[in-house]
């Protein structure tokens, strides 16, 4: 039998790594409250798209969510859903058009780190230095590396850029969820990029400072470890915008995607949804 049912709006899950020994905590935010995912992992969950989407910003409904949440006159006003998110290297605060000022003062005109990470396989990446680890759990990576600290979004993008020239910058979902990647030696392919990146990364330093672009050599490489019992080794994604109910044995936990025997589902990409979680 079915435990008592909880409803709301869901947020992406949220992840704690108490230390590299022991598998990530994970915590569902529905409505008020937060179900700890762990718990559930082996029994049947239940998870119902009950048809009602509310902008995480104004709070609105909305027929579709754009850019994981919002209702589309957000999404068109919001700084934090301009194109330069995506494209940082793109960022347009300094030329006095950014939506919003305020925003992109405390969001991107700060620290940014430029990290390896090991999740479908070598990756680069660029987060916000208050970001670490978060972001790597939420991208499924095994092994993390910081390797250059930043003093805004804009430059760590010019950075990201050149490096990505070399290594790839996006993770592959069906290879993340069908098994753990080869450890690979991360220090070893810090040192790889950032020699056939270096002398466009000296240029950013003679344009931008050279307290601007810092390498990070005191910190050694992350491992995270997942909650997951069982990989899929041919993950089918669930819509819940087609097929608004999903069922199944909870397999396992991995960055924000629930493995279950029936699909595997992206959380993140259902934020502000109203949806209906149970566990038998």
């Amino acid at each position: 039998m079915a435990q008592l049912e909880t409803q709301g709006s869901v947020r992406k899950m949220l992840g704690e790594l108490a230390d590299a020994t022991t598998p990530v905590a994970y915590h569902l935010p529905l409505g008020e409250q937060r179900i700890a995912l762990n718990d559930a992992i082996g029994k049947q969950i239940r998870l119902q798209a009950l048809g009602q989407i509310n902008c995480v910003h104004c709070g609105r409904k909305t027929k579709k969510s754009f850019n994981q949440g919002y209702c589309y006159p957000c999404f068109t006003k919001l700084a934090q859903c301009d194109s330069c998110i995506m494209s940082p290297e793109k960022c347009h605060y300094h030329l006095g058009t950014c939506r919003e000022p305020a925003w992109g003062e405390q969001f991107c005109m700060t620290d940014h780190i430029v990290y390896l990470a090991n999740s479908s396989g070598l990756k680069v990446g660029i987060t916000r230095a208050t970001q670490i680890p978060t972001r790597w759990i939420d991208q499924g990576a095994s092994q993390a590396l910081p390797i250059l600290r930043v003093a805004t979004r804009q430059q760590s993008g010019l950075v990201e850029d050149l490096i990505r020239q070399h290594v790839a910058d996006k993770t592959n979902w069906r290879a993340l969820l069908r098994g753990e990647p080869e450890p690979l030696d991360l220090l070893a392919e810090r040192e790889r990029l950032l020699e056939l990146a270096g002398e466009g990364i000296q240029a950013l330093q003679a344009q931008f400072g050279l307290q601007a672009i810092q390498p990070i050599t005191d910190i050694a490489p992350l491992e995270i470890r997942y909650p997951v019992e069982q990989y899929v080794a041919k993950p089918q994604s669930a819509n819940l915008d087609k097929e608004p109910l999903l069922e199944g044995t909870l397999l396992g936990i991995k960055g924000q995607y629930l493995l279950l025997d029936t699909a595997v589902i992206n959380i993140r990409k259902y934020t502000a949804y109203q949806l209906a979680f149970s566990v038998s």
